[in-house]
């Protein structure tokens, strides 16, 4: 009876001893984990990381932190303007992080050049860049971690909402400070100002209708090409596709655009604006008959093809529009 019970005793202190042991060794390992994160992090806000570095510290448990990386390809060699302007909204916010007071070690920033670590794209199957992703403390990254650059663009504001989603954790963007602003202001205010003491005599200019129309026409071509989205959401300029190479200047979704798509917009505009002008001018101006006919030509020339271009782009945004402006 004894001999039963001691066994039994044996057997339950064995049992219950091995899971303490797995449990500290657990402890300490993410306790050292942790540590190298925070070593790392106050160097560099955005820790730099390659394929070993990621799989120890990212994809193998235990983790109690959440990571955010950017995958990106800065060499040279790979061309891509975007990533640059995305690395550095993604300073902004991750140098907003660092120095918050509200700074703990629930969410790390880093990331991954393709040149230093195309072993992990191999293994996520990412063939594009800049793009960033959250994985969470626990579980797989679900659809929601994959950040929609495409959509919100990458300006750091708009990343600090995801990361707000994702964890429950509010970053204050902060900028350092941009001085070309005022500067460019204060020069325009001085231009305006040095004008109208040259011409002090003869301030007829501010009550020509053609300089206050052209100034409106200039504003409002500026503002339905898209420029103030641009401002909001800060969309890259163009996309180029790292596998092929080619370069899209009109974003295929009707959810976002490039800068680039909001210059040709503009430029289209433009164009059919000056076409129209071009056709009231040839009807009422008292020129010779010649010329009135040339730019009644060019009028129509203009708003035929730009107006026609225009409907082009919008179809190709919205995709199963069925009309054009001339049918071929």
């Amino acid at each position: 009876m004894f001999g039963k019970l001691y066994s039994t005793l044996i057997f339950i202190l064995f049992f219950c001893h091995e899971p303490s042991d797995a449990q500290r060794k657990k402890e300490t390992l993410l306790s050292e984990k942790v540590t190298q994160m925070m070593d790392w992090t106050s160097k560099r806000s955005v820790i730099r990381m390659n394929g070993e570095k990621f799989r120890r510290f990212v994809k193998a448990p235990p983790r109690n932190y959440s990571v955010f990386i950017m995958f990106t390809a800065l060499q040279p060699q790979r061309q891509c303007g975007v990533c640059k302007q995305a690395d550095e909204e993604f300073h902004v916010l991750a140098n907003s992080w660092h120095y918050s007071s509200a700074f703990t070690n629930r969410i790390f920033f880093a990331s991954v050049d393709f040149d230093e670590g195309s072993d992990v794209f191999q293994m996520l199957n990412m063939n594009s860049a800049p793009t960033f992703l959250h994985f969470p403390p626990k579980g797989k990254p679900r659809r929601s971690d994959t950040y929609e650059l495409q959509v919100r663009g990458f300006s750091a504001d708009q990343l600090a909402r995801w990361v707000a989603d994702r964890t429950d954790v509010q970053i204050r963007v902060i900028r350092p400070p941009n001085y070309a602003g005022p500067l460019l202001l204060g020069f325009l205010l001085a231009v305006i100002g040095g004008l109208a003491y040259l011409r002090r005599n003869n301030l007829e200019f501010l009550f020509n209708k053609n300089v206050w129309a052209f100034s409106a026409l200039c504003f409002a071509l500026i503002m339905t090409s898209g420029q103030m989205w641009n401002h909001i959401r800060g969309p890259p300029y163009a996309h180029k596709n790292p596998n092929t190479g080619q370069v899209s200047y009109i974003h295929g979704s009707s959810q976002a655009q490039f800068v680039a798509e909001t210059h040709i917009v503009l430029l289209f505009n433009g164009a059919v604006t000056a076409g129209i002008i071009l056709l009231c001018e040839a009807a009422t101006s008292d020129i010779d008959t010649g010329k009135r006919k040339i730019m009644c030509v060019a009028g129509i020339c203009l708003v035929m093809l730009c107006f026609s271009w225009l409907l082009s782009i919008f179809r190709a945004k919205y995709h199963g529009y069925p009309y054009s402006f001339l049918m071929g």
